[in-house]
C-alpha cells in the first residue's frame, strides 16, 4: 500500500489542482520508504497471512479454525512456520509499495488535469474560475485511480504471491522433507517446468482481486476527509486511522476473490491442474464448503488488515519525513 507525500494526509496530496512530489526526489524518497513500508507489513502481518492461506487451501478437517491452525503451525513447525514464503512479499512489497505510490500519483494527476477539471471548467461561466473543491479530485477519481494502480502492481504482485502461497502451503517442517527449499529454489522449478506462464499462473485472479482496490482507496479519501474535517487528530495519527480502517474496508468487500485467488495459485500446474477457469475454482470452494467456504480464513485476515497496513503508513510515512 503506497502512501501520502511528506506529512500531508494520503488522498489528499493529489487535491490540490493537480500539483504532485517532484519527480526525481520522490520517486527515490518513494522507494527507499517503500522498503521499510514492506518491513513493517510483513513483520506485524506475515503470521496472519500464513493462517489465512492455511485455512483457505486445506480441507476444512486439517484444522477446526484460526486458533488451532495457529497452535499446529506453532506445535510442528515452530514459530517460524508462521513466516514460512515471507522472502518474496518482503523483496516484493519493496517495489509493489514503490510502484503503488508512483502509479497512483500519476494516475490521479492525470485524471485531474484530464478529466474531472475539463468536466468543471465546462460547468463554469465565461471567465469564472472553479471553486477549491472543484480542484480537488473528487472521491470517485481516487477509488478509480486506487484500481488503476491496482492493475498496474498487479504484473509485480502476481508472481510473487504465486511463490508466496506455495511455500506457505508446505506443511513438513524440515527442508528436506519439502519440494521447495526457499523461494528461489521455487521460483527456479516452476520456471523449469512451465515457464514464465506458469510464474504467472493466477495473473487473472490477482487483476480481479486488485479491482477492489476502488472500495480500498475511495474509502480512505472517504475517512481522511472526514477526519480532518471533524476532529483534530495530527496527519499521522489521521494517517494510520485511516489506513487501517480502509484496509478493513477493502478486504471486507474483497475477500471471496482473494479465496478463490489462493485455490487457483496453489493448484497443481501442468497435467494435474484442477482449475482451468477462474469459474471452476468459485463453484469448487461453493460445492466443497457452501457460502462459509468463501469466507475461511477471514478472522485472521481481518485481524491482521488495521495493525499491518496502519504500521505500513506509519513506517512510510517517518522515513518520508527524515528524507525531507
Amino acid at each position: 500500500m503506497s502512501a501520502a507525500v511528506k506529512q500531508m494526509p494520503m488522498g489528499q496530496h493529489e487535491n490540490n489542482g493537480g500539483q504532485a512530489a517532484k519527480p526525481h526526489g520522490g520517486q527515490y524518497k518513494g522507494f527507499v520508504a517503500g522498503v521499510f513500508s514492506g518491513l513493517a507489513k510483513l513483520t506485524v502481518g506475515h503470521p496472519f497471512d500464513t493462517i489465512k492461506v492455511r485455512l483457505q487451501t486445506s480441507q476444512q478437517s486439517h484444522f477446526s479454525g484460526p486458533v488451532d491452525c495457529f497452535l499446529q503451525t506453532i506445535r510442528k513447525e515452530g514459530f517460524a512456520g508462521l513466516y514460512k514464503g515471507a522472502t518474496p512479499p518482503l523483496v516484493g512489497w519493496m517495489f509493489m509499495d514503490s510502484l503503488m505510490l508512483g502509479s497512483l500519483t500519476q494516475y490521479r494527476r492525470i485524471l485531474n488535469d484530464h478529466v474531472f477539471q475539463p468536466m468543471h471548467a465546462a460547468r463554469q461561466p465565461q471567465g469564472v474560475f472553479a471553486s477549491e473543491v472543484d480542484k480537488k479530485l473528487p472521491t470517485i477519481g481516487h477509488a478509480t485511480a486506487g484500481v488503476m494502480a491496482g492493475w498496474t502492481v498487479s504484473f509485480i504482485a502476481a508472481p510473487v504471491e504465486h511463490v508466496k502461497a506455495r511455500l506457505q502451503i508446505q506443511y513438513a517442517a524440515t527442508k528436506a522433507q519439502r519440494l521447495y527449499s526457499g523461494p528461489i529454489d521455487c521460483t527456479k522449478k516452476v520456471l523449469q517446468q512451465h515457464g514464465v506462464r506458469g510464474l504467472y499462473h493466477g495473473l487473472g485472479a490477482t487483476l480481479l482481486f486488485r479491482t477492489f482496490f476502488f472500495f480500498w482507496w475511495g474509502s480512505y479519501d472517504v475517512i481522511t476527509r472526514k477526519l480532518s474535517q471533524h476532529t483534530s487528530l495530527s496527519t499521522p495519527a489521521i494517517n494510520f486511522w485511516a489506513g487501517g480502517l480502509s484496509a478493513q474496508v477493502f478486504w471486507i468487500t474483497s475477500y471471496p476473490s482473494d479465496v478463490v485467488k489462493q485455490r487457483i495459485m496453489t493448484d497443481p500446474l501442468g497435467a494435474e491442474r484442477k482449475f482451468p477457469r477462474w469459474r471452476d475454482a468459485a463453484v469448487t470452494v461453493g460445492r466443497e464448503s457452501g457460502f462459509k467456504g468463501y469466507w475461511r480464513g477471514f478472522v485472521p485476515c481481518f485481524l491482521r488488515a488495521f495493525p499491518a497496513n496502519a504500521m505500513a503508513l506509519v513506517a512510510f510515512e517517518g522515513v518520508m519525513r527524515a528524507l525531507g
